[in-house]
């Protein structure tokens, strides 16, 4: 099957659901390059947005879709960054092309583009930084430059190392190993880089603990933050809240709020980071309709 067999499905309010046939399924360091066939996807999506994949086939006992940040799109086609950690990104992983994935995107709200020129500064953390090249060029375009901070456990967990010279200004990789780059995390190379570029803008994808640190470093040296966020997202499209975070609202107040449908971008500093911790996320007490604790009373 090739991508002009691609079958649409559905349409509407700027989301396509295809039948796409797999193009190709490359290597790229310890994860897959994954391109399907999604005609018109191009016109419609933007960097930072994601895509949602039925995963095991028609007879699947797996019934939950998996998203993922898009990398880039083409005419014809849609790039995703595929980590094997589980049956269904397995699965993903051993598709071979002319195998069909049902794919619905583009979902969810991208990156901001820059307000003013200037410098912006991307932060990707392991496979996070999939969508950060497609927005570095968005950036160029508006006559920024694009500075980029590449990090990860370990050389083989980083992604892109190889094209960041082509769609950036400069790029800083670390990793926790000192396998390449400087050892240690983002952190340790993000305060020198936003002083010598002065940029006032930080765009960041990765784990949740990597865009909290840089939101508080982002903010301690007067720069905004935005982060795309690696909740788990059952449904996709608002329905099953298993992605909600904190995140504060423009009347102040906190409310639980839909990774997949407001987000995956969020101001950083909007996210309640105090709620999140060890991959799990607690209801603050003052977010609107949290339950008041009831009173503990004395032994029966």
């Amino acid at each position: 099957m090739t991508a002009s067999a691609a079958t649409v499905l559905a349409t509407g309010d700027g989301v396509v659901q295809v039948d796409g046939p797999v193009l190709s399924n490359e290597p790229a360091g310890d994860y897959r390059l994954l391109r399907l066939a999604v005609p018109g996807i191009a016109a419609l999506a933007r960097p930072g947005q994601f895509a949602a994949l039925t995963v095991g086939g028609p007879t699947s006992g797996l019934l939950l879709r998996r998203s993922f940040s898009i990398h880039r799109v083409g005419a014809d086609h849609v790039d995703l960054v595929i980590a094997d950690a589980g049956p269904g990104t397995h699965w993903l992983t051993r598709c071979r092309p002319g195998d069909v994935v049902n794919i619905v995107a583009p979902l969810g709200q991208g990156f901001a583009p820059p307000a003013q020129p200037g410098a912006c500064v991307l932060v990707g953390g392991g496979y996070g930084s999939a969508p950060l090249f497609w927005f570095a060029k968005t950036v160029r375009a508006a006559g920024c430059a694009a500075h980029l901070v590449l990090g990860a456990a370990s050389a083989g967990r980083l992604f892109g190392a190889d094209l960041a010279a082509a769609s950036t200004d400069s790029v800083h990789v670390t990793t926790d190993d000192g396998s390449l780059g400087t050892r240690g995390q983002v952190t340790a190379v993000l305060p020198d880089l936003l002083l010598a570029t002065g940029a006032r803008t930080v765009v960041a994808c990765g784990p949740m603990g990597m865009l909290r640190a840089v939101t508080e470093v982002a903010t301690a040296h007067g720069a905004t933050a935005q982060v795309a966020v690696e909740e788990a997202m059952a449904c996709g499209v608002g329905v099953c809240m298993t992605c909600v975070l904190p995140v504060v609202g423009d009347d102040g107040r906190t409310r639980m709020t839909r990774s997949c449908v407001d987000g995956p971008v969020f101001a950083g500093a909007r996210v309640r980071w105090d709620a999140i911790a060890d991959g799990r996320v607690a209801v603050p007490d003052d977010a609107v309709g949290a339950a008041p604790l009831a009173p503990i009373g004395p032994a029966r």
